[in-house]
């Protein structure tokens, strides 16, 4: 008998998107043309000594690395060692989002790394020059067929649709986490997931307004999965889709949601495991793990 798609799976069971973004204040992102293995850093046309210290640069500091490309075919002919980054801070009411080359990948090595993590963006800027801040949103869509096939299949169409009416805030990602929600997309500077996308479009034309979807919302990176939960149940109960709107801190038995309008909520949310899906095409089903937020004053 031949298992379905673990994406088809996860929708067949209902498995909810929000409480699953990844944690990460912030983000670094490499360009690397050419076919991406799984473990991407280390299995790539990219020096895999140099992706593990990246990676480990990064893991130390609480940063997401990816390696991203432009869409469409993803020849490598190693004719140039110059790349494009991306490097972003993205915790509400401070994010900021840098974007150009480097002469080369080691670039990378000379990152200051911890004031990545702080936010500090001019010592960003002063350990990689030729990175500048860009206004503009930029959408990372993971299409890593060789990871799991459900992000190729899926991934692929929304990034390439997406390209074509933004060319240049749209990027391939390696790995986003969370293969069974494919197409799954990333908004920098916002530090925004979305799952099982159709179109990229509209995530990025809200962004640009200072907004996020509600359909799709995985949840914002800065925050633990519970403080995603609380987060995304005030703003589909009360409407609020501004990106600096909310503000979430862990009090006693709850979460407190604060508008900065003043007005202030305190959620609880419990964690429960119903059902099963495999995480990714070809592993061992594992339950879904489900919340339930209630405003409790």
């Amino acid at each position: 008998m031949i298992e379905p798609a673990c994406s088809a799976a996860s929708a067949a069971v209902d498995e909810p998107l929000i409480g699953s973004a990844p944690d990460a204040v912030a983000w670094v992102c490499l360009e690397q043309n050419g076919p991406w293995g799984a473990k991407a850093w280390t299995d790539s046309h990219l020096d895999p000594v140099l992706g593990k210290a990246i990676e480990t640069a990064a893991g130390e500091h609480g940063v997401r690395p990816s390696l991203i490309r432009r869409t469409g075919r993803h020849a490598d002919p190693g004719t140039s060692t110059r790349r494009h980054v991306l490097v972003a801070y993205v915790v509400p009411g401070r994010t900021w989002l840098l974007s150009g080359t480097v002469a080369a990948p080691e670039a990378l090595l000379d990152l200051d790394w911890a004031a990545v993590a702080a936010g500090d963006i001019e010592a960003v800027r002063r350990s990689l020059p030729g990175v500048e801040p860009t206004g503009q949103p930029h959408l990372l869509v993971c299409t890593n067929g060789t990871r799991d096939t459900c992000c190729a299949r899926l991934g692929r169409p929304v990034a390439t649709a997406a390209a074509a009416a933004y060319p240049d805030q749209v990027w391939e990602v390696t790995h986003t986490s969370g293969h069974r929600l494919a197409a799954t997309t990333v908004l920098l500077p916002a530090g925004v997931l979305h799952g099982r996308v159709l179109d990229g479009a509209p995530l990025i034309e809200a962004a640009s307004r200072g907004e996020l979807v509600l359909t799709g919302y995985r949840g914002r990176s800065h925050l633990s999965a519970g403080a995603q939960v609380a987060e995304e149940h005030v703003r589909r109960t009360e409407g609020i889709l501004g990106l600096d709107d909310l503000d979430v801190v862990p009090e006693v038995d709850a979460w407190s949601v604060r508008h900065r309008d003043g007005r202030r909520w305190w959620v609880a949310v419990r964690r429960s495991e119903e059902g099963e899906r495999p995480e990714s095409c070809g592993k061992p089903a594992k339950p879904v793990t489900r919340y339930a937020a209630t405003v409790v004053r």
